[in-house]
C-alpha cells in the first residue's frame, strides 16, 4: 500500500495560516506539534483522511519566499462560490472568480493564502 499522508507548507504567521485554513477554509485542527525551532499545525479534512501541515521556522522573519516548485493546494468543497467569497471577505487576494468547466464538471475559483500560497477550490459536479 502507497498513500500519501500529508503535505507541509512553512508560513510567516502560524496563527493566521491556522485561522484562514480552519475558521475559513473549514478544516479542523487536528493535533499541534512544537520541536526545537519550528511550531506546527496538522489539519484535516471533513474525509478525516486529507491533510495539510504548516509550520512557522521560529528563526524565519519576513514573508515567505516563493519558488516555482509548488504551483497550488486544492481545496474540494460543495460550494465553491460561497467558499470563495469567504476567502476573499476575509482579506485574501482573489486569482480568479469562480467558473464553470463543463467540461471537467467542476466549478473552480482561485484565492491566495495570508502567505501567497495559490489555492483552487473546486466544486465537483
Amino acid at each position: 500500500m502507497v498513500s500519501v499522508g500529508q503535505f507541509c507548507i512553512n508560513v510567516s504567521d502560524l496563527e493566521k495560516s491556522i485561522e484562514f485554513y480552519s475558521d475559513i477554509l473549514g478544516l479542523t485542527v487536528e493535533h499541534r506539534i512544537q520541536i526545537p525551532g519550528v511550531d506546527e499545525a496538522v489539519l484535516v479534512g471533513d474525509d478525516g483522511i486529507a491533510k495539510i501541515q504548516i509550520s512557522k521556522q521560529l528563526e524565519q522573519t519576513g514573508p515567505i519566499e516563493h519558488s516555482n516548485a509548488f504551483w497550488k493546494l486544492y481545496m474540494f468543497t460543495d460550494d465553491c462560490a460561497a467558499l470563495y467569497q469567504k476567502a476573499v471577505d476575509y482579506g485574501c487576494e482573489s486569482v480568479q472568480t469562480p467558473i464553470v468547466l463543463d467540461e471537467w464538471k467542476v466549478t473552480m475559483g482561485f484565492v491566495k493564502d495570508p502567505d501567497g500560497y495559490l489555492v483552487e477550490i473546486l466544486q465537483r459536479h
